[in-house]
């Protein structure tokens, strides 16, 4: 007998439905069960007291636990009572198992002794601790049309000098057509996104050409989420597949019949190039690479008995799409924060976006030429790329009425004052007059400021009254508006000003002389004139 788990809220459903009346064939569809599974849930219940004339407030925990414990059986390992059984039989089952009796003729030798099993728990039973099952059947697969598939896989091969006096781990990024056997070999230390991709790119250079479907192991730069329905790709590599025309099928998770051309690859790899040989860098084992493909390539191959290099210039090159005309620049994706003063920072440069996205995260994307910005999959922004420490700011990003100060723009910030009247704008030109007019900047968004405050006429008033007498202080205008004395004479604001003679000046005619008097100032106080001064 086969037991199959059951639901608290199944049962529950199928009790709702027989009190609310309805048929036999109503209540099993209502809760997704079949007929003789619902009436056995009603029978267990109206042995339990149920009546379908009460309401469903007689569906209490206490006795749906009753039904429950009817009509599922007790199970506290997991298994059923035929499991249980067989347990017991254990060791007569395995010396069966071990003789050859079919697991079918050993159910009928058990059944002739009283033991009660389903077919499907033998089967189980005698492959999980019996030992049945041995080798599974493995069906060869068709090749598919020339230059149709591509397999890639990594193959470590061992450890040789990086050049800096280390030895580091040599990898082997294996391609391997399925028609032709025509393979191709990069060697690596590293397995990154940026070495997957520039593997590809002189694999497209060596076949001169690309497939149409690649099937990758589930390397982490390729895969993101690995499924054997639906496997999630890198955003990265999806991007570079949508740039050449290729579609990607990655094998399963532990499932080498996926690719069995390229593992039969990487093993070759291992054994005929890699083993026993000397390398003395990465550079000298590429270099040795290029001779020995050309010698794997012109074998005759085991399976196929052709050689991969005659069939592919035959049959598979002229199927390729075309070749890349420029080598594939890797973008950099990264997501960051839009900071308070609305860059963000990409590759150590910094990018404006609109001030309204600070806080936010974004994503940026870097190439060699261009750094693009997205919000919830929406571009909000492109900028040139720069250089690690370059920035790149655009004005229409900045708030508004900031945009004179943050670049330093004179004329935006005239435009600004004059905004409020000419006189306020001339004003504001005199103000930034000099060398250093972002020094003076401070002074026009105050007198700028002294407009919103008093109002432009007012202020109008007063630059132009300072203007008269020539007094370009941004002070003076704030305490002829404080005191309200825009409207006062001229005079008044230039006395005010420091036009007069000051306190301790002395008279002009202490300064005068005598005509052809010549003075003169001897060391030792003497005067040779006998004026006796000294």
């Amino acid at each position: 007998m086969v037991f199959r788990e059951v639901s608290v809220i199944e049962v529950r459903e199928v009790l709702r439905a027989w009190l609310a009346g309805k048929s036999e064939r109503a209540v099993a569809a209502q809760a997704g069960v079949d007929r003789k599974t619902s009436r056995r849930y009603v029978r267990a219940a109206a042995a339990a007291g149920l009546s379908r004339e009460g309401g469903e407030e007689q569906l209490t925990d206490e006795l749906i636990g009753q039904v429950v414990s009817v009509v599922r059986p007790v199970r506290p390992d997991g298994h059923g009572g035929g499991w249980t059984e067989l347990e017991a039989r254990r060791e007569e089952i395995t010396a069966l198992v071990k003789a050859g009796v079919p697991v079918v003729k050993i159910g009928v030798l058990l059944g002739r002794q009283g033991v009660v099993a389903a077919e499907r728990t033998l089967h189980r039973f005698a492959a999980e601790l019996c030992g049945a099952g041995g080798s599974k059947v493995t069906t060869p697969v068709d090749d598919g049309p020339p230059g149709g598939e591509l397999q890639v896989d990594f193959g470590d091969l061992g450890l040789i000098p990086a050049g800096d006096g280390r030895r580091r781990k040599l990898r082997a990024l294996v391609f391997t057509a399925c028609f032709s056997r025509y393979m191709f070999v990069y060697l690596t230390f590293s397995m990154t996104l940026e070495e997957v991709i520039a593997g590809c790119e002189d694999a497209w250079e060596f076949f001169s050409g690309v497939f149409r479907v690649v099937v990758p192991d589930n390397m982490s730069p390729v895969v993101a989420d690995a499924d054997a329905v639906n496997p999630r790709l890198t955003r990265e590599w999806l991007e570079y597949a949508q740039a050449r025309g290729f579609v990607t099928d990655p094998a399963r998770v532990r499932h080498p019949r996926d690719k069995p051309r390229v593992e039969a690859g990487v093993k070759f790899v291992q054994g005929n190039f890699f083993a026993g040989e000397t390398f003395l860098d990465l550079a000298d084992a590429r270099s040795k690479m290029a001779a020995w493909l050309a010698a794997a390539n012109g074998r005759v191959h085991g399976t196929t008995r052709q050689v991969p290099a005659v069939v592919f210039a035959a049959r598979e090159a002229p199927c390729l799409l075309p070749a890349p005309a420029e080598r594939y620049q890797v973008p950099y994706w990264a997501q960051v924060k839009v900071h308070v003063d609305y860059h963000i920072q990409v590759a150590r440069a910094l990018y404006s976006v609109p001030w309204r996205h600070v806080g936010a995260r974004v994503m940026a994307r870097a190439d060699e030429h261009l750094v693009k910005v997205y919000l919830r999959d929406q571009l909000i922004k492109t900028h040139p790329r720069r250089q690690p420490g370059g920035r790149s700011t655009d004005a229409a990003d900045m708030p508004p009425g900031v945009e004179g100060y943050a670049t330093r723009s004179v004329d935006r910030m005239v435009a600004q004052a004059a905004s409020y009247g000419p006189a306020t704008g001339i004003y504001a030109r005199r103000l930034l007059d000099g060398d250093a007019p972002w020094m003076m900047m401070r002074s026009v968004y105050r007198l700028i400021g002294l407009a919103k405050r008093y109002g432009p006429p007012a202020a109008e008033a007063a630059c132009a009254r300072a203007l008269d007498v020539d007094v370009i202080n941004v002070s003076k205008i704030e305490s002829m508006l404080k005191n309200a004395t825009e409207n006062a004479p001229a005079a008044g604001l230039a006395a005010a000003a420091g036009a007069g003679p000051g306190r301790f000046a002395r008279d002009a005619a202490e300064y005068a002389t005598a005509t052809g008097v010549r003075l003169q100032v001897l060391d030792g106080g003497s005067d040779p004139a006998g004026s006796g001064r000294p």
